[in-house]
């Protein structure tokens, strides 16, 4: 479906033309329309199919096409400064042909861009995106102008409550005026999340294209190593594939800190990206990797959900994830936008039963393949297998201190 056959705004065209925009995406399709015929949403969509533009577009052209409150008019609350940013920059492009006014709102950030906000939030903005904790804080203030709300979008919801922010959405939601059309997008929808919908929306649609299974397209393989191999593999297939912008994971900011500096001592143009940095240099390394002069990219899972750059063709596991979601995620940074794109995984000895385990998840046996003969013997992918649902007992061949519990 072509983007013109929506009926949007002529201005919001030119934006959606400038941001070289065709054709939609499946979650699109089906969440365009009911959007822009009022309907409430509950949304789970896979990551990478668009679904930020599935919102905002929408939003965009109803906005165009009503008077304005004075207030702000639409609220987009996301888990992490870095989605924050990412969702400000994406309606920055799609709104430019517009007079719409926007924000993103997040903590971390100085003085002056609190007055900033302050001031936004006091005289109205069309859209605010932000962060819970920070816009709480603005709001305890008094000064918030929400009484014209006429969207609410909780993007990633799953994510929100996960990280705790549960009460600080309450606590926003008691404040937004109860007549207000409601966005809800969760990755996954466990009980929590259908108890806040039920709590919140009206009536809504629900959309489900989202699967905890990474899409076909991406090109999985794993490679079975040793600890000390990982180093040198990273660097050969960094040397060795095709690449515009490849983004690692660890799991540990401390393997990040290491890994980025030998990659630069050998001539890769790398940064990273952790919980260390203060928020300016976040936004330094997320600007060059999006406008590709930072080519790689080593992150912990702060980026797993909080990047959307159409241009990631290739992810690196340094480390096997903590869990099935968070491999989906973290590979979901490529392939985006029906573009292609490879996941790579380094599998170290004790990591077998976690990758086993994602393996299962996803119900799919990722392919190992082979590393260069350079690099020395590998050990043997054998990991513990369930029986059932049942694990086998481990044996313990210690003995207890006696007055130990």
């Amino acid at each position: 479906m072509h983007f013109t056959e929506f009926n949007f705004h002529p201005a919001l065209l030119e934006g959606i033309e400038a941001s070289n925009y065709e054709i939609a995406t499946p979650v699109q399709e089906q969440v365009i329309p009911p959007i822009l015929n009022g309907r409430d949403i509950i949304a789970s969509a896979q990551t990478g199919t668009g679904k930020t533009a599935a919102f905002l577009l929408p939003i965009i052209h109803r906005l165009l096409n009503s008077e304005g409150s004075g207030n702000i008019r639409a609220l987009v609350i996301v888990p992490t400064r870095e989605l924050a940013i990412q969702i400000a920059q994406h309606l920055e492009g799609l709104s430019y042909f517009t007079n719409l006014s926007s924000l993103a709102v997040y903590g971390g950030s100085d003085a002056q861009n609190f007055v900033g906000e302050k001031k936004a939030l006091q005289m109205g903005a069309d859209i605010i995106v932000c962060t819970p904790g920070r816009f709480i804080a603005h709001l305890n203030m008094g000064y918030v102008a929400v009484k014209g709300l006429e969207f609410l979008v909780l993007d990633e919801a799953d994510r929100m409550l996960d990280m705790g922010f549960l009460d600080d959405i309450n606590r926003i939601i008691a404040a937004l005026p109860v007549q207000r059309q409601t966005l809800l997008f969760s990755a996954t929808m466990p009980p929590k999340i259908r108890s806040l919908a039920k709590s919140i929306l009206k009536d809504p649609e629900e959309i489900n294209i989202a699967i905890s299974r990474p899409p076909e397209k991406i090109v999985q393989k794993a490679f079975v190593v040793y600890e000390a191999q990982k180093l040198p593999l990273v660097k050969h297939i960094l040397s060795t594939t095709p690449f515009k912008s490849a983004l690692i994971f660890c799991s540990r900011k401390q393997n990040v800190k290491i890994l980025t500096r030998v990659l630069r001592q050998d001539g890769f143009l790398a940064e990273e990206m952790h919980s260390d940095l203060v928020q300016s240099q976040r936004e330094n390394v997320i600007n060059g990797f999006t406008s590709g002069r930072i080519p790689i990219m080593v992150a912990t899972d702060i980026l797993s959900r909080g990047i959307d750059i159409d241009t990631i063709d290739l992810v690196i596991n340094y480390d096997v994830p903590r869990d099935g979601e968070d491999y989906v995620h973290r590979i979901g940074r490529t392939a985006r936008a029906e573009a292609d794109g490879m996941a790579f995984t380094f599998v170290g000895e004790k990591e077998q039963n976690s990758f086993a385990a994602i393996e299962n998840l996803i119900d799919r046996e990722v392919e190992k393949a082979a590393i260069p003969s350079s690099l020395g013997p590998v050990p043997q992918y054998n990991p513990r297998r369930r029986q059932g649902n049942k694990r086998k007992p481990v044996k313990r061949f210690y003995k207890r201190p006696q007055g130990k519990k």
